[in-house]
């Protein structure tokens, strides 16, 4: 497949997914960037280790972004969010494994916790 054709498909793949597919596609590369980003620090690549948080703080930027905050919900997650983006800076300056330890768990809790959600608004369809 040429490059284009790849193009296309990622396009078509992405304009085909429901608002909840997309949110998980989102939460999973923030925990793929987090594990990239904690191996980065365990291997002494600063460089990679920094691009890799900012991505992070990115992705749950754009996440906060996103809320409706018409909903009570949307204020509980934005707090979330706001802690998120706090502790990845934090990590980030001070190059924390500790501190990245104890995100990793929350932000992945989060993500399994959409996982969940999506799987029983696509049942009720």
């Amino acid at each position: 497949m040429d490059a284009r054709g790849l193009q296309n498909y990622k396009a078509q793949s992405l304009n085909t997914m429901t608002q909840g597919e997309l949110l998980l596609l989102l939460l999973d590369e923030l925990v793929k960037r987090l594990m990239r980003g904690d191996i980065a620090l365990e291997q002494k690549d600063y460089e990679l280790f920094e691009t890799s948080i900012q991505r992070c703080i990115d992705i749950v930027r754009y996440l906060d972004d996103t809320l409706d905050r018409r909903y009570e919900v949307s204020r509980g997650l934005h707090r979330l969010y706001d802690f998120f983006c706090y502790d990845l800076n934090r990590i980030m300056l001070g190059r924390n494994k500790n501190e990245l330890d104890k995100l990793r768990p929350m932000i992945t809790d989060l993500r399994d916790t959409f996982r969940i959600a999506e799987k029983n608004a696509s049942e009720g369809r």
